[in-house]
């Protein structure tokens, strides 16, 4: 009787009913205390800890029923490409008091993530979760373990080649497991391959993460335990086993005889071996009595069909454990994407580092008992996805919670210097690179970030409408100490009722000890705020210029005297010149028609 091949064994479809009884539970928990590192805290017998990079305390983020009835249906029929990446993007992560609607469209966060942080793994270029890898930057961990955490393993990654291959392997290895089991097979017999080829990806994906990251000191630690203890379980000694089945049935020893043509003129099977040690060899007896009882009691099936227990066993014993990779897709991406960031500072020439976060109580005499902010080689990390040259620039201030007005030309950097001190607080808050190469900053509540916006055609308010209309969302968003970025306050109305509605924020501002930069062409009233200071810990910034009056991207202290709106015009041909010629041209263009007006 021919001995079956697991190639062709077919899986019985189960509804998640069936998955989901009193008795399967999962072995994947929230662990209830946990040190930041490197050490686990044990599990309780026959349970594991989710491999979470994102958490102090290591926690099962995704939805561990809604992820097992995907994985049911996907590897019994197959799933839609990016089945797995929406439960990915739907995990939970750990609490923040961030609102990410308050900043995260001004600062353009998912066309960061798409044009800056996509990285490459093993020849293939990914691009993160936009919406996972977006949550994770826009809402910082309030846990100030969890964030050094995430900045642990973000050094010893930049510190050790090797474990940042072994991240990018088993990062690939998850990949390759959910391009299996996304797969939908065309027919009946490429299905049961497929089944076969699942099993062997999750095995890969599960070696990976054991036989990497070794000596890490770090949370990357976390995935070399989990990897080996799965590795140890008897699920995956027999998912093992299996693959060894169905790769080694028996082995066949051949004699060949080859005439003098090249043409084999015999071939003959001089023994053959069976694999009778694995645990899945049935004799051809026991098949055979094995079907006749079931024929007895009234069944019948193929020999193939007797296998089909095996596979689905293997499957259900490794299942709690796959749900854990599908939640670690999202926690390497954040770290790759970081790594990433960091490769495409470097190639343009820039910098970027973890930084120095200090507590806004901390005192240290100089700065009257409040940390100062001091970012050095700060950059727009939006322009590294353009042609733009990157001019780093240098900002400090004395206190955390200054308010700092910057004035200057149009195109002299100032909005581009708002959107890097947003992201540069976000990213450092939580736990990632910021775009300086050194940089100080002082943990906030919240982040609230305005820039011009463009008319929509609905609104249904004027320019100075929705610039109050701005202004009070600000304060009804906004607590004590958060961070506040506006662009261009008060430019919706003429400069007399502007600057007094200017003054009034500036005024009521300060009583919530911000840390606010503020870009205005008021001109004169900052030149007057400057000589007064009516508020505590007022900054005065201007864009650069150099000798021909050109802005070089860099800030120093004063106020500037001079919007340059005339090089501005020149630079886009509105100069009276330029207009009268246009002008000119229009008239000519009307004589030809012959339409001469009379």
């Amino acid at each position: 009787m021919p001995r079956p091949s697991l190639a062709t064994a077919q899986r019985r479809h189960r509804t998640p009913d069936e998955r989901s009884g009193p008795t399967h539970r999962s072995r994947l928990e929230v662990v209830s205390a946990a040190p930041p590192e490197p050490v686990l805290p044990d599990a309780p017998p026959g349970q594991r800890s989710a491999p979470d990079l994102l958490s102090h305390r290591p926690a099962l983020r995704v939805d561990a029923r809604a992820v097992k009835e995907s994985l049911a249906f996907a590897f019994a029929g197959g799933a839609p490409a990016g089945a797995f990446d929406r439960h990915v993007e739907s995990a939970s992560l750990p609490a923040s008091t961030w609102d990410p609607a308050r900043f995260a469209q001004h600062v353009f966060l998912r066309e960061l993530i798409v044009g800056c942080l996509h990285f490459t793994s093993e020849g293939r270029t990914y691009i993160p979760s936009p919406a996972l890898l977006g949550r994770a930057l826009s809402q910082p961990p309030s846990d100030r373990d969890t964030v050094e955490l995430r900045r642990a393993i973000f050094r010893e990654l930049t510190g050790s080649e090797a474990q940042r291959r072994d991240l990018e392997r088993a990062y690939a290895a998850l990949r390759r497991w959910v391009g299996q089991i996304e797969t939908i097979p065309i027919s009946r017999g490429e299905g049961s391959r497929r089944r076969l080829d699942i099993l062997a990806a999750a095995k890969d994906a599960f070696d990976a993460l054991a036989g990497g990251f070794a000596g890490a000191r770090s949370g990357l630690s976390r995935l070399s335990a989990f990897g080996a203890a799965v590795r140890e379980s008897e699920a995956y000694r027999r998912l093992a086993d299996l693959l060894a089945y169905d790769e080694e049935i028996a082995t066949l020893d051949v004699r060949i005889r080859v005439g003098s043509d090249g043409h084999v003129r015999d071939l003959r099977a001089l023994s053959i071996r069976e694999n009778s040690g694995n645990r899945f060899y049935q004799s051809p007896l026991g098949r055979l009595v094995t079907k006749l009882v079931m024929l007895w009691r009234g069944y019948r099936f193929s020999d193939d069909e007797l296998l089909t227990r095996h596979v689905n066993s293997v499957f259900d014993g490794i299942e709690d454990d796959l749900v854990a990779l599908v939640q670690l897709l999202g926690d390497l991406e954040f770290y790759l994407a970081g790594l990433a960031l960091r490769d495409r500072a470097r190639a343009a020439g820039l910098s970027v580092c973890l930084p120095e976060l200090v507590s806004p109580g901390f005192s240290d005499g100089a700065r009257g008992g409040s940390p100062g902010r001091e970012l050095k080689g700060l950059f727009n990390p939006l322009l590294l996805a353009s042609s733009v040259s990157t001019v780093p620039c240098d900002i400090a201030t004395d206190h955390h919670d200054a308010t700092v007005i910057v004035t200057g030309p149009n195109s002299g950097g100032k909005t581009r210097l708002l959107e890097a001190l947003s992201l540069a607080q976000m990213m450092g808050q939580a736990g990632f690179f910021v775009p300086a190469a050194e940089a100080r900053l002082s943990p906030c509540h919240g982040l609230f970030v305005s820039l011009i916006e463009q008319a929509q055609a609905d609104q249904s308010e004027g320019r100075l409408g929705m610039e109050l209309l701005r202004i009070r969302s600000l304060f009804e968003a906004m607590q004590v100490g958060d961070m506040v970025v506006l662009d261009e306050l008060c430019s919706g109305t003429n400069p007399s009722e502007g600057e007094e509605i200017f003054q009034l924020v500036l005024s009521l501002l300060s009583e919530l000890r911000p840390q606010a930069f503020i870009t205005t062409h008021f001109l004169e009233l900052a030149a007057r705020l400057e000589r007064e200071r009516p508020v505590d810990r007022l900054v005065f910034l201007q864009v650069e210029l150099d000798a021909q009056q050109w802005p070089t991207y860099q800030f120093v202290d004063g106020v500037a005297r001079t919007s340059l709106a005339h090089r501005t015009a020149a630079r886009l041909g509105v100069t009276r010149e330029e207009l009268v010629a246009l002008v000119e041209r229009s008239k000519r263009a009307h004589r030809r028609r012959g339409a001469e007006p009379a």
